[in-house]
């Protein structure tokens, strides 16, 4: 057993605990590319007991009336702004990303997952129906048993509350898996929910790879209930498991998001709103607008300050206050960078601004997983490089002709989850919102997060959706009761 770096162990029935096992993995800091941490590299068993330890802590949960539950959920958001600057610290190192997205992004929406569904569940209504003068109908909404969260390494506590939050909220407990690439935060959220006061068995929490803990969790008798979030590949897996089972399913899967800007558009903001959207943490986020399209007639004076703004980005040590741009999570997901801009080339692209790893960042940083901000120009609307997601800080331009082109545009792709579209012409953003074919469609900004709107995607960015009263119904059961008058 590794003794030489901190150990990340499971969180079961409110206690630490070594994986069964006994194993570890490294856990690799992207901006050095050396292992900094281990974590548990957990199995079967392990989940197992997490399963029995939520088991027997649902009895008692499911039955906590909603305010003791929303006294706890509101004692964890308080306790992450306590702890923001440590728990952004960690999430940089751990990602990456720039310290200053951690502060000011990650850490302080993680909070407020746990503060909007502690209170979302203070104002439930329930719906009532009279049935020919003869009966009295009303709905129950229960909550559904034991939850497998499974939460991606992009935005590992932003994503992961996001799930937890609700999950818990309603009444059930919960066994979450973060990404064997970033545990450090889930790991101290269980110290925080512990310092809550949250009961144990309510949130257990079991470190490891997808085959080992992610397979088990979606396949295992006692979870009926999976919300998954990462790669369209392994979500088709995820289905194919839980289908047979009849688990209730949600999956929030990739995106290829088209960012539309209209001739009439403010340029400055249409910029400066697809810089963010293009190469905000690295490009690493599904909602990422990584194929722009620009009205002819705008286009090549687009181009021109659309590039000089990327190149102006700083790129450094995610742990500089001044960074723009980090690291890339992994060394695998740089690989598969550097292979889409290769394979952009052999398409017919112009590489305009980037394409490659940068000069050295600093000596702490020499063997770390760095890439220049990347705008490629001159693509078909078809080829694999604007169809595939890549994740990265790579984005495309291409001009377009007319409203109905883009919309065509937009719409051909095997991905349907966000799209922003840049318009002064009301009518217009209506119109073409209404066409594209994305969960989410921004107008004149990007971003911009209600957490009670829904949230998913259409095609093969998921099934299902996440948010306010759709996360409330989707982690409870509904029952219809039905009294003769």
């Amino acid at each position: 057993m590794r003794t030489e770096s901190p150990q990340i162990q499971n969180f079961i029935d409110g206690q630490f605990t070594e994986p069964t096992g006994g194993k570890y993995l490294d856990n690799i800091e992207p901006a050095t590319g050396k292992p900094y941490s281990h974590l548990a590299d957990s199995d079967a068993r392990d989940v197992d007991a997490a399963a029995a330890a939520a088991e027997k802590a649902f009895v008692d949960w499911s039955k906590k009336p909603a305010v003791e539950r929303s006294k706890l959920l509101l004692r964890v958001a308080d306790l992450i702004e306590r702890d923001l600057e440590k728990l952004a610290r960690a999430e940089s190192v751990d990602t990456g990303k720039p310290l200053s997205l951690a502060r000011t992004l990650d850490i302080p929406r993680a909070a407020s997952n746990f503060r909007f569904f502690a209170t979302a569940i203070l104002h439930t209504e329930s719906e009532a129906h009279i049935t020919d003068n003869v009966a009295f109908n009303y709905t129950l909404r229960q909550p559904r048993g034991i939850a497998g969260l499974i939460s991606p390494w992009n935005l590992p506590l932003y994503l992961l509350s996001w799930k937890i939050a609700p999950a818990i909220a309603v009444g059930n407990t919960a066994i979450a898996k973060p990404s064997e690439l970033t545990p450090m935060t889930a790991y101290m959220l269980c110290e925080i929910v512990r310092e809550a006061g949250l009961p144990s068995g309510v949130l257990n929490v079991v470190h490891g790879t997808g085959p080992n803990v992610g397979a088990v969790i979606t396949a295992h008798s006692k979870i009926n209930t999976i919300s998954f979030t990462g790669g369209t590949v392994t979500g088709r897996k995820v289905a194919e498991a839980c289908a047979p089972l009849f688990k209730k399913v949600s999956l929030e899967l990739g995106g290829k998001n088209p960012n539309i800007v209209f001739a009439d558009a403010n340029l400055d903001a249409a910029i400066a709103g697809s810089l963010r959207s293009s190469f905000a943490n690295q490009g690493q986020i599904c909602l990422c607008g990584s194929r722009v399209f620009v009205e002819r007639s705008a286009y090549k004076d687009f181009v021109a300050h659309f590039i000089e703004k990327a190149s102006q980005l700083k790129m450094g040590d995610p742990l500089d206050e001044k960074t723009d741009q980090g690291a890339i999570a992994s060394k695998t997901q740089l690989e598969k960078i550097k292979f889409y801009v290769d394979l952009a080339q052999k398409e017919g692209g112009t590489v305009a601004l980037g394409g490659k790893a940068p000069e050295l960042i600093n000596e702490r940083c020499h063997d770390g997983y760095f890439f220049q901000p990347t705008v490629i120009t001159g693509l078909p609307v078809s080829c694999r490089t604007n169809r595939e997601e890549i994740f990265g800080p790579v984005v495309t331009v291409t001009p377009f002709d007319s409203e109905e082109e883009v919309i065509k545009y937009a719409n051909d792709c095997d991905y349907g989850l966000a799209s922003s579209v840049w318009t002064q012409n009301l009518t217009r953003a209506h119109r073409v919102a209404e066409q594209i074919n994305t969960g989410t469609v921004w107008v004149n900004c990007w971003l911009v997060r209600d957490l009670r709107v829904p949230f998913g995607g259409m095609k093969q960015s998921g099934v299902g959706r996440e948010g306010g009263e759709e996360a409330l119904r989707f982690f409870t059961e509904p029952k219809n009761v039905c009294i003769a008058k």
